[in-house]
Order: structure tokens, then C-alpha cells, then sequence
């Protein structure tokens, strides 16, 4: 495996394409936002040992290709950049400076696939995703 990583007593290679979007899938990811928030999910995923390998932004969802060591669970570490981020926003963003119960960023649930041996053909789709997106809307209104 040339790609892998090292633990302590295993060596890794481990990657997961992860989409998740706001609330009630609202395009409520604007452009400023979405460069901001680049570098906030990239420092975010460094404590857990995770490193964001791609990403796109869209307006109403968010695509991640991330490399996380075997010892966390993804969905752990997904709520954790999920959960951070959004408090990260609503302070930033909203001028909120405590936890705010009741408002919710990013809807519940989230798509995961393992990479494998196509990490190629997943980080083409990840690339191509916005184009792709607005040919089929093109093609929906014929």
C-alpha cells in the first residue's frame, strides 16, 4: 500500500466521500461563506487526524473527501466538524456569542461512501459537481 499511513501498530489508507447540507437543504451557502468555511473545516478536521483530501461547496450541500485514521468512527468525526462549524458560523456569521439551543445549521443526517482503490473517479466527481448540477436543471427545463 503505497498511500497508507502509519499508527503505532497499523498502517492506513482510509477515505470517505461525505456530503451533508443546511437545514431543509436551503442554499444558504454563499460565496464568501463557502471560502471562509474551506479553511475552518480543514482546521477543524486537523485535531481528530483527519485531513480534508477535496472538497466542492455548492449552495445547498457540501462534498468532502476526507483521510481519517482508523481509530475514530466517521460519524464521530463528521458531528465533530459538523457541530464545530456551526458554532463557528453562528458566532462569526451571526454575532452570537453563547451556544444558541433551537438553531440548527446543518440538517441531521449526512451520505457516506468508502473511497477504495476509485479515489480518481471520486475526486473527478467532486470537481465536476457544480457543472454536472446545472446541466441536469438545464436539461429539466426542455
Amino acid at each position: 500500500m503505497p498511500d497508507s499511513e502509519p499508527l503505532s501498530h497499523t498502517k492506513w489508507d482510509g477515505k470517505y466521500h461525505v456530503v451533508f447540507s443546511p437545514t431543509y437543504r436551503r442554499k444558504a451557502l454563499s460565496h464568501a461563506l463557502r471560502r471562509h468555511l474551506g479553511a475552518v473545516f480543514r482546521a477543524l478536521a486537523e485535531p481528530k487526524a483527519c485531513r480534508i483530501e477535496e472538497g466542492h461547496w455548492m449552495a445547498d450541500h457540501v462534498h468532502r473527501l476526507l483521510s481519517m485514521p482508523p481509530k475514530d468512527s466517521v460519524a464521530h468525526v463528521v458531528g465533530f466538524i459538523k457541530g464545530k462549524a456551526a458554532i463557528h458560523m453562528a458566532r462569526t456569521c451571526m454575532g452570537r456569542r453563547k451556544n444558541s439551543p433551537g438553531h440548527h445549521c446543518w440538517a441531521r443526517g449526512y451520505d457516506v461512501s468508502t473511497v477504495g482503490r476509485d479515489e480518481a473517479t471520486i475526486r473527478e466527481y467532486i470537481r465536476t459537481q457544480e457543472a454536472e448540477d446545472r446541466r441536469l436543471d438545464h436539461m429539466a427545463l426542455w
